[in-house]
């Protein structure tokens, strides 16, 4: 009979929030966040486990890397190629690990963010340290083994790690809700602090900061805020101030010369270029003329970026400019999350300390009692054998008088003599006295007869006399912390030699850097920006002197002075500022610079409608006008941030602006429609709106239609001008309105359909 189908009921959102949690834990534990205890992230440790079965040895020759790849997916990790090879490639480089843990052979990147060659081409093999410190015991059950994902192989949930690996390389990583971010540290000091605190687990951090005394990252550096480490340590969070070295060279003609020979590690990769940029806009913003020329000359060496000055230039002067105005200065964020005992914890140093040291015990414990059991298992047969060897004439009897194997094993263990033909009765006895166990009973049997000469039972002899001391000596590193403590150390101390380096990076306590800006005369210019979205600004003089020819050319004419900021709106209600002092400055015919490269503009994707100083709209509003007849006042002072991009104004869904316009009370707006509708009326019925807000509607639109053109008449001038020249009449659609002569309406009404005129000139 079959079953009958059962419809369990259960709340949606439950079922997603038991799914999301499930899904979280699962990207915290087993993906983004490394283990405390080795300091690596399961990636990391499946791929130098399976290099490890593979025998990829650091003193054996170098295999393909998508060789490996392909094996530790297949085998260990199905997420995916590229997570594998972007996680050997890391361990394999130098400039972002304390230790590399990998030997690679080929393109690995560089430290300027070249990408590593396509892992068909690379090569690669254990480091030594990796291979002595990391995977060394694994043969000898120090670790847990589990299922992998398919349950078709077994790998180690953690290596035997001797060293406290998540300071020695650091770790960063992203998971759901928390993140990451451990710098890395000096091998020869983490030691060095592991040690103290194994002979006395009361220290605190800070004394165990008399060991460790800050990062120590690969690129070198200086940290510049020692007095704020120990809080770092103590609460696992906070921000180290790192900034690269500069050094000042002679040279020719008497110049000298600023040479940065390391860099911040928050720098490395596409941020070297970016730092170059940096220090170009310096010289094109005149922040400063001292520099004349920049070159990297860096190269698989290390780091060479050289700045050429002007003669007496003030150097101390300059590196404290690029200190404050450059990435050369930089904050690297400390968040020391880690996974403790199955859940994620922020630690402190004096916490990851205890669980490596917790864990070195826990390996050498399990490694000692698995010697321990091989030991005694030998002893065990050496015991045998010796024994065998004062009665050799009674077993050999016993073996020509037996039937089979296992009747002469039952006589040698427990003496059973039935069946078993003796030369005498005497003999007999004898055998009935034998109680050897049966490993030893099986070792006897196997015994190979060469082992009856007189040396080789000496040698026995002396080997079972080896044996009972190593038994003695791993029961006393078992039952002994003093013992176990002095093993581990002397471990630690062979690390230390063996790998150990000189520190890299200086600790040092520095003040803030304060630099007096030598304030900039303010000039009065005017501003040029073309239909292309080039710009420049000229004096006033130069402006006059080529007026027409500037407003012909020019779509937007802005006379600011050199310290105001640029307003510019764009279609997709956004409002990018621009610094006047970043416009280029110069001669009239020049062409300009795209206003993309300037500010966060992109012309790929947005169009500007209008363009204001910041001087002239802080104490007044500026009005906008959509496409979809939506309009409103915003107060000017709203657009003064300090952000270099902003909202200016909220859309509905499909609209975009089309009009931006400083105007004043008694100017009149008229919009125009693609159906041929205009509408004016004064400026003042538009209420004023927050920058959030949508606006009000300023003219009924028909079905399908929408505004096309707007134009702003300033009443009380002459010919009552509209924004942009002087003229009463413009072209529409090749017909010429003559703006002056449309009815004044209120806002939010249809507007006038005109009647269209023969193409005429405008006056």
């Amino acid at each position: 009979m079959e079953q009958e189908e059962r419809i369990i009921g259960a709340e949606y959102s439950e079922i997603m929030q038991k799914s999301y949690i499930d899904y979280a834990m699962s990207v915290i534990i087993s993906r983004a966040l490394p283990d405390v205890r080795d300091g690596l992230k399961p990636v990391q440790r499946r791929t130098l486990y399976d290099m490890y079965e593979l025998g990829i040895r650091y003193d054996r020759p170098y295999r393909k890397c998508a060789r490996i790849v392909g094996d530790t997916m297949g085998k260990y990790h199905p997420h995916g190629d590229t997570s594998i090879y972007d996680a050997l490639v890391v361990m394999a480089q130098d400039f972002k690990k304390g230790q590399t843990l990998v030997d690679g052979h080929g393109n690995f990147g560089s430290i300027e963010g070249d990408g590593a060659a396509a892992m068909r081409y690379t090569e690669a093999r254990l480091q030594k340290i990796t291979q002595v410190a990391f995977l060394a015991d694994l043969d000898k059950d120090v670790v847990d083994f589990g299922p992998n994902f398919d349950e078709t192989e077994k790998e180690p949930l953690v290596l035997p790690v001797r060293i406290p690996n998540l300071l020695v390389n650091g770790a960063d990583g992203i998971a759901v809700g928390m993140v990451t971010s451990i710098p890395t540290h000096n091998l020869a000091e983490v030691i060095d602090a592991v040690k103290a605190m194994i002979k006395n687990n009361r220290l605190t951090d800070a004394d165990l900061m008399k060991y460790i005394k800050g990062p120590d990252f690969p690129t070198g550096g200086i940290v510049v805020n020692q007095d704020e480490l120990l809080q770092i340590y103590e609460t696992g969070q906070g921000k180290i101030r790192i900034r690269g070295r500069v050094e000042v060279e002679k040279g020719k003609g008497g110049r000298e010369r600023l040479v940065i020979t390391e860099i911040p590690y928050t720098m490395i990769g596409a941020n070297i270029g970016k730092f170059l940029n940096e220090v170009a806009a310096l010289v094109e913003t005149r922040k400063t003329t001292d520099i004349v020329d920049i070159s990297n000359q860096s190269s698989k060496d290390g780091i060479r970026i050289v700045l050429e000055l002007r003669r007496g230039a003030d150097t101390e002067k300059l590196k404290n400019l690029l200190y404050k105005k450059t990435r050369l200065q930089d904050t690297f964020g400390v968040n020391m999350l880690a996974v403790a005992d199955g859940r994620p914890e922020t630690l402190s140093l004096r916490k990851i300390l205890e669980y490596n040291i917790d864990f070195q015990f826990e390996l050498t414990t399990r490694k000692y009692k698995n010697l321990l059991d091989k030991e005694e298992k030998k002893s065990e047969i050496q015991e045998g054998l010796i024994r065998a060897c004062d009665v050799i004439d009674l077993i050999i009897e016993i073996l020509r008088g037996s039937r089979s194997r296992d009747q002469v094993k039952d006589c040698l263990v427990n003496g059973v003599t039935e069946g078993i033909r003796f030369k005498s009765e005497r003999s007999r006895k004898q055998a009935a006295k034998l109680n050897f166990t049966e490993a030893q009973a099986n070792a006897i049997l196997d015994m190979r007869l060469y082992r009856l000469i007189g040396l080789e039972v000496e040698v026995l002899m002396a080997e079972h006399e080896q044996t009972l001391k190593n038994i003695a000596l791993y029961k006393d590193i078992l039952n002994n912390y003093d013992s176990m403590a002095k093993v581990i150390i002397k471990e630690l101390d062979a690390l230390k030699k063996e790998f150990g380096r000189p520190r890299r990076t200086q600790i040092e306590n520095a003040g803030e850097i304060v630099i007096e800006e030598t304030p900039v005369e303010e000039l009065p210019v005017v501003f040029l920006m073309d239909r292309f979205g080039y710009v420049r600004s000229v004096d006033e003089n130069t402006y006059e002197h080529n007026k027409e020819a500037a407003d012909q050319e020019s779509k937007y004419v802005l006379h600011c002075l050199n310290t105001d900021r640029i307003c510019i709106f764009t279609d997709n209600g956004k409002v990018h500022l621009l610094k006047m002092q970043d416009v280029p400055y110069g001669k009239f015919r020049a062409k300009g610079t795209p206003v993309d490269n300037l500010c966060n503009y992109n012309s790929a994707e947005e169009n500007f409608v209008g363009v204001l100083g910041m001087n002239d709209i802080r104490d007044t509003v500026v009005t906008f006008v959509t496409k979809q007849a939506m309009v409103k006042q915003v107060p000017g002072s709203e657009f003064d941030t300090s952000r270099r991009t902003a909202a200016a104004t909220k859309l509905q869904e499909g609209d975009e602006v089309i009009a931006v316009y400083a105007a004043s009370e008694h100017t009149q707006i008229v919009l125009a429609s693609e159906g041929g509708y205009f509408l004016r009326f004064a400026v003042s019925e538009i209420p004023a709106k927050k920058k959030t807000a949508v606006g009000v509607r300023g003219m009924k639109l028909g079905d399908g239609d929408s505004v096309a053109e707007v134009y702003w008449i300033e009443k009380g001038t002459p010919n009552e001008t509209h924004a942009g020249g002087a003229a009463r009449e413009v072209s529409y659609k090749d017909r010429i309105v003559n703006l002056s002569k449309l009815r004044v309406s209120g806002r939010d009404t249809k507007g006038t359909k005109i009647r269209m005129q023969e193409k005429m000139s405008a006056r």
